[in-house]
C-alpha cells in the first residue's frame, strides 16, 4: 500500500457509505458547479483519449417536461425532485475528434473509423466508463448520484440527441439525496464469488 491514497473517510464517501439516491431534497446545483465537475471527471482514462461521452445536464422545469415522458414511473418521481438529471450518452463518431485529443499519433482515427462495429463497442465501452468517472467525482465533491436505465432511448435521443451520431447510455441524477428514502443497503458478492486470481 502506497502513502499517496485516500484514507478511509474518502473511500466511504466514494464507496463504502454512499448510497443510491431515490428522492432528493431541494438544493440547487449551479452552472458553475457542473463546470467544476467535468473538470474533474474528464481526466479519468480512455482509449486513445478517445473521450467519446456527450453528457445532457437537464436541470431546468422545460428540460425535464421533455425528458419525464420518456421515463418509467417510478423514475419519473426521482428525477422530478432531483436538481439535474445527466443523460450520459456517447458518440459513435468520437474518433473525428482523435486527431485534437491524439495529436501525437493522429492516423489513430483510422483504428476506429474504418471499423463500425468495434468504434460502436468502443465508444460504448469507454463512454460507460466516463459516466463511471462522473458519478465517482460527483461523490468526491459532496453530490449523491442515482444512475438510472428505466427509460425509452429513442425518446431520449430523439428528444435531446436530435440528428446526431449520440446514442444515449444511462441517466443518473445528481443532488442532495433524501436519506428518508435510501433503501436497506443490499449484500455484495464475496470476494470467492467475484474474482479469480490466476
Amino acid at each position: 500500500m502506497s502513502d499517496n491514497m485516500l484514507d478511509n473517510k474518502g473511500l466511504d464517501l466514494l464507496f463504502r457509505e454512499a448510497r443510491s439516491q431515490n428522492a432528493y431534497v431541494n438544493a440547487p446545483i449551479s452552472d458553475d458547479t457542473l463546470k467544476a465537475l467535468y473538470d474533474v471527471w474528464k481526466y479519468g482514462p480512455t482509449s486513445a483519449n478517445c473521450s467519446p461521452a456527450r453528457v445532457v445536464f437537464v436541470r431546468s422545469e422545460e428540460g425535464k417536461a421533455k425528458l419525464l415522458p420518456h421515463l418509467m414511473g417510478g423514475n419519473q418521481e426521482k428525477t422530478q425532485s432531483a436538481a439535474v438529471c445527466a443523460i450520459i450518452g456517447h458518440d459513435v463518431k468520437f474518433y473525428d475528434r482523435i486527431p485534437e485529443l491524439f495529436p501525437h499519433l493522429p492516423e489513430a482515427r483510422e483504428w476506429f473509423s474504418n471499423d463500425d462495429n468495434f468504434a460502436a463497442e468502443s465508444a460504448f465501452r469507454n463512454g460507460s466508463l466516463q459516466g463511471a468517472y462522473l458519478m465517482i467525482a460527483a461523490r468526491a465533491m459532496g453530490l449523491d448520484v442515482g444512475p438510472m436505465s428505466g427509460f425509452d432511448p429513442k425518446g431520449v435521443e430523439e428528444t435531446f440527441f436530435p440528428n446526431s451520431t449520440i446514442k444515449v447510455n444511462f441517466l443518473c441524477n445528481l443532488g442532495t439525496g433524501d436519506p428518508s428514502a435510501v433503501f436497506d443497503r443490499l449484500p455484495r458478492l464475496a470476494f470467492e464469488d467475484a474474482c479469480t486470481l490466476a
